[in-house]
């Protein structure tokens, strides 16, 4: 089986498709020594006191209340927010009564990675946003978005990481200038390619200018949908536009709104 081939067979899972009966175990022991010679790519920033955040949340604090040296083993004790480095946004981050993150159903964790890149542009003028003609150009070449797929918006903004200034990118006026996405192309993701889940490299959905006046309506539609986001992905520069699959992992608090991700694509060599 090609490096291909069994990112297929998983995919296939992800969204309820199975083996042959009598042969899952077979077919996952293969798929699972193929994927593990395959390239893992982790989209996922280091976090730590100091990170780029929402300018309302506290900053992060880190303690060592055990040490090996006075007690045998080290334990931490980690205070911050939800939100905070490369993180998930459940719906419930903005919708009353809708799914918390330990509410997420683990099938969602593994999917199709789609990238649409427009780095390029960015490069050019940071407020750029995603267009339906970038979706166009990118079925052109690999086929309809396929159903149940995370989609990655890849604009680099994340190589400004750590300096939240830049980051944020705010003149004179107050106004930030960054890349974000646009509604006709999430609608047209959600509603008719009907994807699981959609990330970002930038610290909202929304472009800058949108935020400057706290305006989410892009993130608020996403969550609205009943879907999680991922936040302030980065090294989407390092996967295809096409053909990897993506794990996406967070722990499980109780009603939780949000909280930090793990996130690694799996790539052929």
């Amino acid at each position: 089986m090609t490096h291909r081939a069994a990112l297929a067979c998983l995919c296939l899972a992800s969204v309820g498709a199975s083996p042959a009966s009598g042969q899952d175990a077979a077919a996952i022991e293969r798929a699972y020594q193929t994927l593990h010679a395959a390239r893992f790519v982790d989209l996922t920033h280091t976090f730590a006191p100091g990170i780029p955040h929402w300018k309302e949340m506290p900053d992060e604090t880190v303690s060592r209340k055990f040490t090996i040296v006075k007690d045998g083993f080290n334990i931490d004790v980690f205070t911050h927010a939800g939100q905070w480095g490369t993180h998930v946004d459940p719906p419930a981050h903005f919708h009353a009564g809708m799914t918390t993150v330990d509410r997420i159903d683990p099938r969602q964790f593994l999917a199709r990675l789609v990238v649409l890149d427009i780095h390029a542009r960015v490069a050019t003028n940071p407020d750029t946003v995603v267009s339906m003609d970038d979706v166009r150009d990118w079925e052109r070449r690999h086929g309809p978005i396929p159903e149940g797929a995370f989609v990655a918006l890849r604009t680099d903004w994340s190589k400004r990481w750590p300096s939240q200034a830049a980051l944020q990118n705010v003149d004179a006026h107050g106004v930030a200038h960054y890349p974000g996405w646009s509604a006709p192309v999430l609608h047209y993701l959600y509603e008719q390619r009907h994807i699981t889940a959609s990330g970002h490299e930038t610290t909202d959905t929304d472009p800058g200018s949108a935020t400057t006046h706290d305006d989410y309506a892009l993130e608020s539609y996403v969550l609205g949908t009943g879907h999680f986001q991922i936040e302030l992905l980065t090294h989407l520069d390092q996967v295809p536009e096409a053909g990897a699959l993506v794990m996406v992992s967070f722990p499980k608090p109780k009603d939780g709104s949000g909280f930090p991700a793990r996130v690694v694509a799996i790539t052929p060599q």
